[in-house]
């Protein structure tokens, strides 16, 4: 029996800052070389963040984070480092067009071939690169526009007497894959590098995966995957260790950056392998024990959403070197998650409500919004928007004269607010947090420009029934009430006209948010829905709203994705569409 000390580093990379990158990996490296560890593995394209997107197709910028590489190779000791890079090569007769020189000068192709790649480090040398061969292309990923899969002979690392094969995030998704090859060249551990993104069942889909891969190469597979927000993207980490015959034996916390140190044992074969074996000296390091590897519990599906969103709310604030927020509290159901949500992630200090009443305001609403903000001890005013709506209506009243304006009324409330909370925001640098719901955006029930705006929408793949469940789930978890009852249980009203409901509008939300799951996230047709048992008219009509909408979801701020499908880099659909079916 072998073993290898193995250090699983779920990192917060910030795509572009390639010397922050840097000194997070150097850090992780020092450390890993301080427990003693043989070998220690980064997130995919960790030196960059994930995804750099078009930042790829700069030469500068690849050619800057060579150079970056090169700072991290230099800093390596004994302990074999694998971190993943884009790489530049020479002219390749697999490159598409997209990567083909380009005569235009338009910057497109000025690198002939990029690939997704993993540098296997020690010493201060590059020992070697694996390059991607599994390049995804549907939902969120895009690689196929950037990079050129990889083609080379695969090969084996001998570190501390195992021999170690290494693959990248999708290679671990192709049963016919990388990692079934290198368990047949007789690999006895696989490291796969990651930067997948959550999901709400993506977990156990994942281990579900890496323990078929790893009996199919009848090998042990250490899995790392990175952590933070990224535009709309969560990563929640999740990183494991799967032995050969497919059991977990070590599982980090979701959501949470830190280097973790795993013993992994490996019996001892006698055959040997059949690829080629590129061999790591190093003398064996003087170490303590490790403590035994432990299996992190799996989250509820409410907690591990809660999480996702306190994660990349609290990452697109900071990285985008914002310190506070502001949000419209209305004394309803989405602004209060929302602002437990922003005071979590940023502590109730930098969180900034305000309460914005007009003649349709119900005194259970200003009074629920004051004891939310009370109960998370943030900060809120009260701006009432009526001389500013009394002024307006006069002005347009010329234009208005002779024609039903009760919708053009009802918005102009709802863009009001907008103004007050961007004014706001410009004048103390406060990020606008938007507070809409997926139920409502599916269906287009927001005002454009009104509370549509704003610079992050944090419940924008929430619909309004997990609205409530993590409202709950907050008040469970917290262990007294913070999200008052009285919000939870008043039925949802915009108040821009007297004795406003949402049913008055919408079907209630229990058939509601059934139809839009499966027309928007199944992308089922509405006779399939029909057919599911929906009522034919209600199906046929929120098919219409949904279809009707997309010009205003194109307009809508980013916001994370929790669900298999979101609004925005997963979702797209062209706004003149015809197709009704």
């Amino acid at each position: 029996m072998a073993s290898i000390r193995v250090g699983l580093a779920q990192i917060n990379p910030v795509v572009g800052d390639l010397d922050g990158n840097v000194d997070r990996i150097l850090a992780v490296i020092a450390s890993a070389e301080a427990q003693g560890c043989d070998l220690v593995a980064l997130p995919e394209l960790a030196l960059t963040g994930y995804p750099p997107e078009d930042l790829l197709l700069r030469p500068s910028f690849v050619r800057d984070t060579r150079a970056a590489l090169d700072r991290v190779v230099a800093a390596t000791r004994r302990t074999v480092v694998v971190v993943g890079f884009p790489e530049a090569g020479g002219h390749d007769a697999h490159a598409s067009t997209d990567h083909a020189e380009n005569a235009d000068g338009d910057g497109r192709g000025a690198i002939a071939t990029l690939h997704n790649s993993a540098a296997v480090c020690a010493e201060g040398r590059l020992l070697g690169v694996y390059r991607k061969r599994a390049l995804p292309n549907y939902s969120v990923f895009d690689e196929q526009r950037y990079f050129v899969a990889g083609a080379e002979p695969l090969a084996l690392f001998r570190i501390a007497g195992v021999d170690v094969g290494v693959s990248i995030c999708e290679d671990a998704w192709s049963p016919e894959g990388p990692i079934a090859a290198l368990g047949r060249g007789g690999a006895d551990l696989i490291v796969n590098i990651n930067a997948s993104p959550f999901n709400t069942g993506k977990a156990s889909a994942r281990q579900s995966v890496l323990a078929e891969r790893a009996r199919e190469a009848d090998a042990a597979i250490a899995y790392v995957n990175q952590v933070g927000g990224q535009d709309e993207l969560v990563f929640d980490g999740d990183s494991m260790v799967v032995d050969r015959a497919g059991s977990v034996v070590f599982r980090a916390p979701q959501f949470r950056a830190g280097l973790h140190v795993v013993d992994i044992e490996i019996p001892v074969e006698g055959d040997r392998p059949s690829l080629p074996i590129i061999e790591i000296p190093g003398a064996p390091a003087h170490r303590s024990p490790v403590e035994a590897a432990t299996v992190a519990p799996r989250l509820s599906p409410e907690a591990e959403v809660w999480e996702a969103l306190v994660l990349g709310t609290g990452d697109f604030v900071r990285k985008n070197g914002f310190t506070d927020v502001v949000i419209g509290l209305s004394g309803g159901i989405d602004s209060a998650l929302v602002a437990a949500i922003a005071t979590e992630a940023l502590g109730s200090a930098h969180v900034h409500g305000v309460l914005m009443p007009s003649r349709y305001s119900s005194e259970h609403s200003i009074s629920d919004a004051i004891a939310l903000a009370d109960n998370l001890g943030i900060e809120h005013r009260t701006i009432p928007i009526e001389p500013a709506h009394v002024a307006l209506m006069e002005m347009l009243a010329p234009s208005y004269a002779g024609h039903s304006i009760g919708l053009a009324e009802e918005n102009l409330q709802s863009r009001l607010r907008a103004v007050i909370l961007m004014g706001l925001s410009n004048a103390f640098g406060w990020l606008l947090l938007n507070t809409g719901n997926k139920s409502e955006s599916s269906v287009g029930y927001s005002t454009l420009y009104g509370d549509s705006a704003g610079g992050y929408a944090v419940i924008k793949d929430v619909s309004k029934l997990l609205v409530y469940r993590l409202c709950r789930q907050r008040n469970l978890s917290a262990g007294r009430e913070i999200i008052p009852e009285s919000v939870l249980i008043k039925p949802p009203s915009a108040e821009l006209r007297p004795d406003q409901r949402d049913d008055q509008s919408l079907p209630p939300y229990d058939q509601l948010d059934p139809i839009l799951a499966l027309y928007v996230e199944g992308d089922r047709s509405a006779e399939e829905i029909i057919a599911a048992g929906h009522d034919p008219a209600t199906v046929e009509r929120i098919v219409r709203l949904v279809d009707l909408a997309e010009y205003k979801r194109r307009q809508s701020p980013p916001g994370p994705r929790v669900t298999a499908k979101g609004f925005g880099k997963d979702r797209r659909l062209p706004i003149v569409n015809r197709y009704r079916r």
